[in-house]
């Protein structure tokens, strides 16, 4: 049968058969969660999608299109369609009729509130607010906006606001030399000597100076003196003996 035929078939069917066309658009860049420039993401409206006559369409024709929404759901990352669409492709060509009729567009508002839900994570005062405003809309038209330009508008507003880091400059800190101290050696101490002190087996010092001429000078009184006494004695042996 018809229906079984395998979802890659599918896929490489939904190339071939040409889509909506979809007027080129150059988005500018946006910032992203980190105030980092980066290329906006531009969510696909899958009811452009849909140029063929739901009620009269063919069974492959019904196929091709659910391979189509399929690619775009993934290429979009969006959460909860890929997943319900994968299990309509396994079901009936009246069941996948049914649900490209009204369920898909149900399923593909869901995904794309989940989708806004995701923007608050880490968002700023701006991006709260405008997420909230949506989120109370409900409306899919409002998610599409949001997604493909309010996030970006309020997100710009937060950057904006944020204060400008500054540098912080560390003074690079020159180490001071430490003098280099060279030890000096100390003088050794010349030992004391006394003048009369013994030098061991050699004797003692020889005297020079004042005290070596009061040596001379008593030495030599003493030699007059005792020359002097010789010749008183030698007197008067000789007179007693007269």
């Amino acid at each position: 049968m018809r229906w079984k035929i395998p979802a890659g078939a599918l896929i490489a069917l939904a190339f071939l058969v040409p889509a909506a066309p979809a007027a080129a658009q150059l988005e500018s860049p946006g910032l992203n969660e980190t105030c980092q420039t980066v290329e906006r993401k531009v969510y696909q409206d899958i009811r452009k999608l849909v140029t063929i006559d739901l009620d009269t369409a063919s069974d492959q024709q019904l196929r091709v299109l659910t391979a189509q929404i399929l690619h775009a759901a993934d290429v979009d990352a969006l959460p909860v369609l890929p997943d319900v669409i994968q299990e309509r492709l396994k079901g009936t060509p009246d069941e996948l009729r049914a649900f490209l009729k009204s369920d898909v567009q149900k399923v593909w508002s869901t995904a794309l509130r989940v989708t806004v839900v995701r923007t608050l994570t880490n968002a700023g005062t701006n991006v709260e607010a405008a997420a909230q405003k949506v989120l109370n809309d409900a409306s899919t038209d409002v998610y599409l906006a949001y997604l493909n330009d309010g996030v970006y508008a309020a997100r710009a507003l937060d950057c904006a606001s944020q204060p400008t880091p500054t540098p912080s400059v560390t003074p690079s800190v020159t180490p001071s030399a430490t003098p280099s101290v060279t030890p000096t050696d100390a003088p050794t101490p010349a030992p004391s000597v006394s003048l009369g002190a013994s030098g061991g087996d050699g004797g003692g010092l020889p005297l020079t100076g004042a005290n070596t001429a009061t040596v001379v000078s008593v030495g030599g009184a003493l030699l007059l003196l005792g020359g002097a006494g010789y010749l008183i004695g030698r007197r008067r042996r000789s007179r007693f003996v007269a």
